[in-house]
Parts: structure tokens; sequence; C-alpha cells
């Protein structure tokens, strides 16, 4: 009887051990292009100082232009050459709670495993594309390590951004959000870039083609990306911010016009934030001239979908876009899934569950249409098919077909819907 127990419990165990999962595996219902692909991943944690910035979570009249430094915490995925007996295995450490000194919702260290060598050296000879990674408000750098991974795998570096002030360890002030996404990002644009220079000192020398960016942006990180590529906000939007801070990101400000960066050259927004509050008008969104690929639940309560997202969409007109729609999801279509650390707290899970999608399957279906949509524009390659899908039926309805949805397994694009138009 014991050695019975003992064979059991050994099996249990052997089982476990490869059963393991890691965000971003794939379900068996998966599209084609979210398989991992060919390249080992190596990931990195680095650290960037924007030095003289605005601190405006502290203008006063008595102080209206306070100043600070802030460092930016980035993670980098990228190609790797394994050492002799490296795997792609890390341990990513993240918190719960959103933000500081909520007794509900402590900020309390959780870890959950990823395909990557940390610290690996980079492939040598070649350069590849720059994504760059925008989290929500709250979020982390972390939050979407199964695409990051991912892309990574198949020729990107990627660099993941902890916004100041905006994480679950640290949030404070929306202000701050508001004003900073746009500003980060270019920042971490040209600090890559800088990097990427010979003789730099960087492990990214020689490494990353900055030219070739594209912007990944989830919620608050969507805005910040529509906003860097164009879409400048709206006066509504400026009153949001004290002092006027926020004219730097207007629409219709000379400054802020000037600063539109020609080696953006594609940008993904999941759930992006400001259609259902005003932040951007008609003139603002037309702003945009930058392929881009819109990702949102049509039950979206935080964006809003009819009076937020599809607005944003329809409201692009200068640039080719697309809209990837979860039929019955709420905001949560970006983050890896929730960690078994947040079952316990209702308000944690929620904020990476989906209530009717599996948060797998959505992830899978992310990593299929952003790597379509990337090689498209930041390496020419021919996925075009992927993305040329059966439109909306009259009736408003989706009519899924392997014939027509490209990539996909028969009955397995229930549930989605695609729309794209073309700039104008």
């Amino acid at each position: 009887m014991k050695l019975a127990v003992a064979v059991l419990v050994a099996g249990l165990m052997a089982f476990s051990a490869q059963a393991q999962e890691y965000f971003g595996d794939m379900r068996p219902d998966a599209p084609e292009l979210a398989a991992r692909g060919q390249l080992a991943v190596g990931v990195r944690t680095l650290v960037a100082e924007h030095v003289d910035q605005l601190d405006v979570l502290h203008v006063s009249d008595a102080t209206p232009n306070p100043r600070y430094n802030r460092k930016l915490t980035l993670e980098v995925w990228y190609p790797a050459q394994l050492a002799a007996g490296q795997k792609e295995y890390t341990v990513y450490t993240d918190v719960l709670g959103s933000g500081p000194n909520d007794p509900k919702r402590p900020n309390t260290p959780f870890q959950f495993n990823g395909r990557a060598a940390r610290d690996a050296s980079p492939a040598a000879g070649a350069r590849y594309p720059l994504v760059i990674v925008s989290h929500g408000y709250p979020g982390s750098r972390l939050q979407m390590s199964y695409l990051t991974e991912n892309l990574a795998s198949k020729g990107y570096v990627v660099v993941a951004i902890d916004h100041p002030e905006s994480t679950r360890a640290d949030k404070t002030g929306f202000a701050s959000t508001l004003l900073n996404r746009r500003l980060d990002d270019l920042f971490i644009l040209d600090t890559v870039a800088a990097w990427s220079h010979k003789g730099s000192g960087n492990f990214l020398s020689g490494v990353v083609d900055a030219d070739n960016t594209a912007l990944i942006g989830y919620s608050m990180g969507g805005y910040g990306a529509l906003n860097t590529v164009g879409a400048g906000v709206s006066a509504v939007a400026a009153a949001y911010v004290p002092g006027g801070k926020l004219a730097v990101n207007q629409q219709g400000n000379a400054g802020y016009e000037s600063q539109r960066d020609a080696r953006i050259k594609a940008v993904v927004a999941f759930a992006p934030w400001g259609g259902a509050h005003k932040v951007f008008d008609a003139a603002g969104l037309a702003g945009i001239r930058t392929p881009t690929l819109f990702v949102s639940g049509d039950q979206d309560d935080v964006a809003g979908y009819q009076d937020g997202v599809l607005p944003l969409f329809q409201g692009a007109i200068h640039a080719e876009r697309y809209l990837l729609t979860y039929v019955g999801g709420r905001h949560n279509s970006a983050p890896n899934p929730p960690s078994p650390a947040m079952w316990s707290n209702f308000d944690d899970f929620q904020s990476y569950a989906e209530p009717v999608w599996d948060s797998r399957r959505i992830n899978n279906i992310n990593q299929h249409f952003v790597t379509a949509f990337l090689g498209i524009h930041l390496k020419q390659q021919p996925l075009q098919p992927y993305l040329d899908l059966a439109p909306l039926a009259a009736d408003g309805t989706i009519k899924p077909d392997p014939v027509f949805w490209k990539g996909f397994a028969k009955r397995a694009a229930l549930g989605l819907e695609w729309r794209a138009l073309k700039a104008q």
C-alpha cells in the first residue's frame, strides 16, 4: 500500500513538472501565427533616467514649474545566443494591488515563470526592429509577458516600461499619467536608439534597429501611444491637468506637432482610454497617420466601446487601421492571465481576468494578429492575407469561415469581429 502511494505521488509530481504552463503557451485552438518563433529569447532589466522633468503632481501657485528626475525601469526581451546549458527560464516578480496604502489591496509581491534566459548574450549578426510596450494605469512592465516573449522569439527587441507614478507599486495622481506617457515613450525611443549605436557600451549596441519602431499600449498605454503618433488631446482634456500643463500634448500646439517621430511605423492600441471622456476630438484623431491595430472588448466598461474605442478607430481617418473586437469582452483584452496569487482577492483577480473569455485564448489571438500586423509594417513580411478578413455582415454579425479567416482552424473564430478601414 505504501509503495502504491509513493508511486502515485511520484507520478503526480512528474506530471506537474511536465504540465508546467507559461503565459503565452499555445492552446490547441490557437491561430497559426501565435506560435513562438525560432529564436531563443533573453531578458534583462535596465533603468533609464529622464532628468529635469516637470513634476506635475506638485504644481502649485507657489511652485508653478517643479522639476524632478524620472527613473524608468525597463524589461528588455531580445533574440539571444544561449550559453552551453543555459535555459529559456526566468522568474518574474510583480506586485498585486492598486497602488500603495490600500488596506483592501495591499501591494504584495507575486512571481510567475517566463520563457526567457536572464542576462543571456544577444544574438549576433542582425539588427532587430524595436517594440516599446506601455502598460495600463496601474500596471507594470511585466503585464504582457506572454506577448513580449513571443515577439522577441520572432526577431524583435521589446522594451516594456514601468511608468513612474502609474504602476501598481507606486500609483499616484492621474495627471502624471496623462502628461508623461507620450514623453516617456519618446524618451525611451531616443534612449534605445542611443544604446544601439556602435561603441555605446550597452548590450544592445548593434542589435536594435530603432528606425523601425512600433508602440504597443494597453488602456492608458494605448492613450499614450495614440498621443505619441499624432492624436493631440482636446482643449477639454487639457483642463484635466493643473496649470494648463497638458498643452504640450495638445492638438494644434506647434511644439507638439513638430515632435511626430517618423521612426514609429506601427501602433497596437489595446483598449485605449480617452474616447468616452472626450480626450480626443475629430481634429486630434485626424492627426494619426501611423498604421494602427485597435483591440477591444465590446463590453469595455473602463475605456468604453461604442462611445470609446470604436470612435477612436473611426476617427483616425488618415491612418490605415484595423479593429479586432472580442464580443462579450470587457477591458482586460491585453494582460497576462490572472496568477494563482490573485485568486484570494476578487479585485486583484478582476484586474487581469475576463468574465466571459478565457485569458489564454485572448493571449493567443493577440499574438497571432500582432505578429501579422508588425510583420507587415516593420519587416515587410507577406502577411497581409492574415488581415484581409471577412468584414462585418450587413446584419452587423460576423460569419467566421476558415476560407476568410486565414490562420484560424474551423469554428475557432467564433466571438470575434474584424473591421478594416483604409487611410483617406
